[in-house]
């Protein structure tokens, strides 16, 4: 089945970095758009990046020029890679295909604060 399995996540100070790691598996990999979505405590899970199977990366207006996204076909993974982060950025942080798919997976969570 469709599953996915987030890591990297954790404290940092603002202005710090992250890199979060997916490691997908249960379909075809390759061929599917892939996204990282986000959930603040008491808001909706948005999405933040994603990514087309051509490797091309689209971001949301709140995280452009400070993350980036790529992808792994050979090892079925998708990254994250945060640059100065802001405490707006903590949340609970997803990965999954663009448009989500299945059952999502725990998730990694992110705190950003001093």
């Amino acid at each position: 089945q469709v599953q996915f399995v987030e890591s990297g996540g954790g404290l940092v100070q603002p202005g710090g970095s992250l890199k979060l790691s997916c490691s997908a598996s249960g379909f075809s990999f390759n061929i599917r758009s892939l996204g990282w979505y986000r959930q603040a405590p008491g808001q909706y899970r948005i999405v933040v990046a994603t990514i087309s199977k051509d490797g091309k990366a689209e971001y949301a207006d709140s995280v452009r020029g400070r993350f980036a996204i790529a992808r792994d076909n050979a090892e079925q993974t998708v990254t994250l890679e945060m640059n100065n982060l802001k405490p707006e950025d903590t949340a609970v942080y997803y990965c999954n295909q663009q448009p989500p798919f299945g059952r999502w997976g725990q998730g990694t969570q992110v705190t950003v604060s001093s």
